[in-house]
């Protein structure tokens, strides 16, 4: 379908096109898009200056008709063998370029929508009592992150410190019970206005795309700090996301009716269209695969989400991004944690080197990444989101 040789098999194909920022020497960030083994360099073959700006921003906010315009030029030029003399020249091998965050983060949310892993958090922090707090069912639950800290991938993750309690004393230092949360989160293009909710059936008017998600959490500061108002340094000092942004458009084979959800949701969360999306999620720790997350049955769709975040009043701004919280399936290779992998430590995983592991040490890599039915029938991928953990500095006092 394009006159581009890619890689069989590619997960960047011509029904992805996924949207990055990148730089290669001689030229600062600029926006491409991915196509196999190479980035297409938008700026001289769009003829537009906002492909040349170094985030996404510019770009996503001209709303939903331009991004589709766009895309529709891009398939154009990659397909018609006649563009061949003008395109090739501006096609960079991606193993030359350098990758950046591909978008300026205005705010952060993240929600808390997997039944599954919220089952699982109830029974280990809750043990002896009903998992599920009695709001859970009736709205999506979230906390408002730190857009000051949502990292590319392959930035490192210094190990964060803070208070927690140990053995009834309360003290400072590093976390000792560093955690991973898979997620996937969404990108707001066009804002809305302040003072008007957003319905479920405006969700494709405001999202640009999707990209993959780490909520690197520190478990023994949030079990401490965490009521009675939620997370804070537990959750603050790193969150990682893809360096590629797959647009809304890409998933639309991916795309499924939500669960049942029981009780039915209020009138301004119910669902118009199908948000659900078959997504599975693969986490991996040292190069071992650990889990393998189904984001299919999330119980909370993204389409609500944007819907209660919006739903006081409180507008969103291009570059906004919502997650949705850590992705767990039922069974224990399902799950999207360590703290649920390994029941709060009492169920080390055995990597194949013979060591265990509760939570993450200094040292340790993690990259996850997804993959999704395409258009054309095989699979295309979100952008894979890799860290790796860095020694804690927590000052004299630490």
């Amino acid at each position: 379908m394009t006159w581009i040789d890619v890689p069989a098999g590619t997960r960047f194909g011509i029904d992805n096109l996924p949207y990055g920022v990148f730089s290669r020497a001689g030229h600062g960030p600029r926006l491409g898009v991915a196509i196999g083994d190479h980035i297409l360099d938008l700026a001289p073959v769009l003829d537009d200056g906002v492909f040349a700006q170094p985030a996404l921003n510019a770009l996503m906010s001209r709303g939903r008709r331009v991004w589709r315009e766009t895309r529709a030029r891009i398939v154009d030029l990659l397909t018609d063998a006649t563009r061949r003399p003008r395109v090739q020249p501006h096609l960079v091998d991606a193993s030359t370029a350098t990758l950046h965050r591909p978008f300026v983060v205005s705010d952060y949310v993240d929600f808390y929508s997997s039944l599954e892993h919220a089952r699982n958090l109830g029974e280990i922090l809750r043990p002896g009592s009903e998992p599920l707090l009695p709001n859970w069912r009736h709205m999506p639950v979230a906390y408002h992150g730190r857009s000051g800290t949502v990292v590319p991938s392959g930035t490192g993750i210094t190990r964060p410190c803070g208070q927690s309690l140990v053995d009834g004393q309360v003290s400072f230092g590093p976390s000792r019970r560093l955690d991973i949360e898979a997620e996937v989160g969404f990108v707001v293009g066009a804002p809305s206005q302040r003072g008007e909710p957003v319905p479920t059936s405006a969700f494709a008017d405001h999202v640009f795309g999707v990209v993959l998600v780490n909520d690197w959490s520190a478990r023994d500061l949030q079990a401490w700090e965490y009521q009675p108002l939620g997370p804070f340094l537990a959750k603050s000092f790193a969150t990682s996301i893809s360096n590629w942004v797959v647009p809304l458009d890409a998933l639309d084979a991916a795309r499924l009716d939500g669960r049942s959800q029981d009780p039915a949701p209020l009138p301004y969360l119910a669902r118009a269209t199908p948000w659900a999306f078959d997504l599975t999620l693969e986490i991996e720790l040292d190069g071992t695969i650990i889990s393998r997350p189904p984001f299919r049955n999330l119980y909370w769709t993204p389409d609500q989400q944007l819907a209660h975040m919006t739903a006081n009043g409180a507008c969103v701004r291009t570059g906004d991004l919502f997650a949705s919280g850590t992705v767990s399936g039922e069974l224990r290779d399902e799950r999207g944690s360590l703290i649920e992998l390994t029941w709060n430590g009492r169920d080390p995983l055995r990597l194949p080197d013979g060591t265990e592991r509760s939570f993450l040490e200094d040292g340790d890599t993690v990259t996850l990444r997804a993959t999704a039915p395409s258009a054309t029938g095989g699979q295309l991928a979100l952008g894979d989101v890799t860290g790796n953990v860095l020694p804690a500095r927590c000052g004299s006092d630490g």
